[in-house]
Formats: C-alpha cells, sequence, structure tokens
C-alpha cells in the first residue's frame, strides 16, 4: 500500500511502499546541536462521507486498515471529569484523558498498535526501538499479542518496574551504559544494519500516526468539538506531535474550525523543547535530570515538529519542577483518584502553574500518558507503608 508523507524540515513530499522514515536528503544535512531534520507526517486524505457533528472512528484516520484490533485494544481510554479537583481549582469543565488503562498503562500502545500491524503488512516479524521504559513495555506487549520479535535498547537507569515488564513480555532487552539518545543511536544503527522495522518515536512516522487517535476520541468525548486547551506532558515531543496531527486531521477534514492551544509541559530538568520555545532558537541539552524518565531527553528526536506544533495551535511551553511534579502526582492520587507516574503527573503540575492564562470557563484537558505502577520508586518517596498493629482494638 502506498503511502504520500510530507518532510516538515523541507517541504518535500515522499510516497513509498514499504517502511519510511526521514527525508534523506534533510537527514544527511544535520548538523551538531540542531533537532533531527527530516521529520515525516503521513498526509492525510481527507474523505467526503464524513459530516460535522458525528462522531468519527479514530482508526478511519489512519494510513493502513488496523486488521486485529481485538488482539492488542489499545485506545477507547476514558475523558475523565475529576469533581473535587474542578472545585478547588475553579476549573468546571477540566477532563483527565487518562490513558494510563491503555493495555500495558500507557498512551504508548496507540503507536505500538499502529507498528504492529505496519510489520506484518510488510512481511516483518522483528521490530527494534529504544526507550526509557514506556514505549519498550508497550511495543514488547503488543509485540506478544501480534507474534513479533521485540529487541529494545534502554538506558541502564531505566526504571526497573517497565524492564520487567517487557521482559515479561519476551523482549529482548539491552541495557546501555549512557543515556536514551546513546540507546536510539545505537537501535537505528541496528536496523539499517540487521533489518527490522524501526519503532522509535520521531523516527517511524506511524508513530505520530498512532498518537493521534487521542485527539481523535477527545473529539467524540466532547461531543464532536475540540477542547480549548490540552496540557501534553513532553520529552522527545511525539506525543506533543500525535495530539496535534489528530487535532489538524479534524481540521483539515472540516469537522473542527480549529485547533486546540497546545501546551508542551517538560520538567525543568529536560527541558529542550521549553527552552528553545522561550528563547526562540533550538537548544540540544548536554545532559538531563529528572524524576519524569519518560520525559528525559537532551535531544528531541520530534523537537522540530514540537516546536511548530505550539506555533500553529498558539501554544505556549511550561517548565515545572520536581518537587511540584510530586506534588501533582500526590493531588492527582488522593484528590482525583488517579495513580500516575512522575511524567504524567507533570502535565497536571503544567496546568496548575499556568492556570492564571486560562478563562475559568474554557474546556481544557489534561493528558495523563502512564500509570503510576510503572514506576512504584516513585511512589514510595511520597507514601510510606503503615507498621502492622496487633489485631485488636486495644493495640488499634
Amino acid at each position: 500500500m502506498s503511502i504520500r508523507y510530507s518532510c516538515i524540515s523541507c517541504g518535500r513530499q515522499i510516497q513509498a511502499d514499504g517502511a519510511v522514515y526521514r527525508c534523506p536528503s534533510c537527514a544527511a544535512a544535520q548538523k551538531p546541536g540542531e533537532f533531527p531534520k527530516g521529520i515525516l507526517v503521513v498526509l492525510f486524505e481527507p474523505r467526503e462521507d464524513r459530516r460535522p457533528g458525528l462522531p468519527v472512528d479514530p482508526l478511519s484516520f489512519l494510513p493502513i486498515r488496523i486488521e486485529r484490533h481485538a488482539v492488542f485494544p489499545a485506545g477507547g481510554t476514558p475523558l475523565m471529569e475529576p469533581l473535587a479537583l474542578r472545585e478547588s481549582t475553579g476549573f468546571p469543565n477540566l477532563f483527565f484523558k487518562n490513558d494510563a488503562l491503555n493495555p500495558s498503562g500507557s498512551l504508548k500502545d496507540r503507536a505500538s498498535l499502529l507498528v504492529a500491524e505496519q510489520a506484518l503488512m510488510l512481511g516483518e516479524r522483528r521490530v527494534v526501538l529504544a526507550s526509557t521504559g514506556n514505549a519498550g513495555a508497550s511495543m514488547a506487549a503488543a509485540g506478544a499479542a501480534y507474534g513479533l520479535e521485540i529487541i529494545l535498547f534502554v538506558p541502564a537507569a531505566a526504571p526497573r518496574a517497565k524492564l520487567l515488564q517487557a521482559l515479561m513480555h519476551g523482549a529482548r532487552v539491552v541495557p546501555v551504559k549512557g543515556t536514551y539518545d546513546d540507546a536510539f543511536k545505537l537501535s537505528i544503527e541496528y536496523t539499517s544494519k540487521l533489518g527490522g522495522i524501526n519503532r522509535n518515536t520521531g523516527f517511524n512516522p506511524f508513530t505520530i500516526e498512532g498518537k493521534k487517535t487521542v485527539s481523535l476520541e477527545i473529539y467524540n468525548q466532547l461531543d464532536c468539538l475540540p477542547p480549548d486547551v490540552v496540557y501534553v506532558p513532553t520529552g522527545d515531543g511525539v506525543i506533543l506531535g500525535g495530539v496535534w496531527k489528530g487535532f489538524a486531521d479534524l481540521v483539515k477534514a472540516g469537522l473542527a474550525e480549529k485547533l486546540p492551544v497546545l501546551v508542551a509541559v517538560q520538567a525543568e530538568g529536560s527541558n529542550a523543547i521549553a527552552r528553545s520555545w522561550n528563547e526562540k532558537h533550538q537548544v540540544v541539552l548536554s545532559s538531563t535530570s529528572t524524576i519524569a524518565d519518560s520525559l528525559s531527553v537532551a535531544c528531541p528526536a520530534n523537537g522540530e515538529m514540537a516546536l511548530n506544533c505550539l506555533r500553529e495551535s498558539g501554544g505556549r511551553a511550561v517548565e515545572v519542577s520536581d518537587a511540584e511534579i510530586e506534588k501533582a502526582q500526590a493531588e492527582l492520587g488522593r484528590e482525583g483518584g488517579i495513580f500516575v507516574e512522575p511524567s504524567s503527573a507533570a502535565a497536571w503540575a503544567g496546568f496548575l502553574k499556568d492556570r492564571r492564562n486560562l478563562d475559568p470557563l474554557a474546556r481544557v484537558v489534561v493528558l495523563l500518558t502512564g500509570t503510576g505502577f510503572k514506576d512504584l520508586a516513585a511512589a514510595e518517596r511520597l507514601v510510606s507503608v503503615p507498621e502492622p498493629v496487633e489485631p485488636n482494638l486495644e493495640a488499634l
């Protein structure tokens, strides 16, 4: 099946039947200190049978047909209405899109589903990627469901729970002495020389396509209207790109009049996109440090597109400290009934820090991307299990 892509750096269009990753001319012109160039996005083709005001089928917006969705049913997550937090913040139209309820506990399942289908469509049985944990665990789960071999490169410091999850699903896990960026480069070298589908976010265009379904679901859940503002936890910028792409496709299809304002939320210790946005030039970090491991990226793979998404949506970037992330994680658990990992809590911390810039009646969606069970060590910094008591009321 032939698919058309467009390069966000030069605008060149590429048509391909097989897997394609980056625009070759832009990738060849890459310079040190720049975000990766040549990111490709799938060109969306509107259909005449879609009508404003009617729900859409998110899977029908994807570049290939999903043949086996029941094998790994990613998506269909709830849009929650947090009563207590609506009252305490004064935002009656506040929503949480809880993608921690995907099969592997992460929004990344949306991309893994599509890449698994891509692999089978192309007759490929091996998928290779680098991950700090969530994407790897997600692809391992999808791979197990689809009968694929998964090779996962991870930085040695990745959270143990996420590595155990990937191993339980049968992935071949290769810890790398270095950062996520080092693992990313090694995985690309592996597929270029030894083959396999590369699932890396910001490298395989299908990852953005898969993640865009979250926006199409939000549109359906808000009575076929986009929200006013969406807060997106941001590391490499691919989730932000996916959120933008979903709403942009709705606009192109004539189903929405404009994009919501997108707010990229980054940890202060891993803020390449936020700094680039605020300083108006690309900033590649020498190192990162944050409790939100899923957001820890020195050179964002999708940084260039992320900045474009903020510009086109009239958005902005917000930075939050690790202390603010921990406070937000605790608040979501105690007042929202949602247990998320630090990277998801960053989105809530970003809303709390940025809410003075909002109309209190705005329809605001905070995107929660991963379950707290993926990083129990982070939770143990916030709570402790009480000592046991004797089984009688006197001791109690």
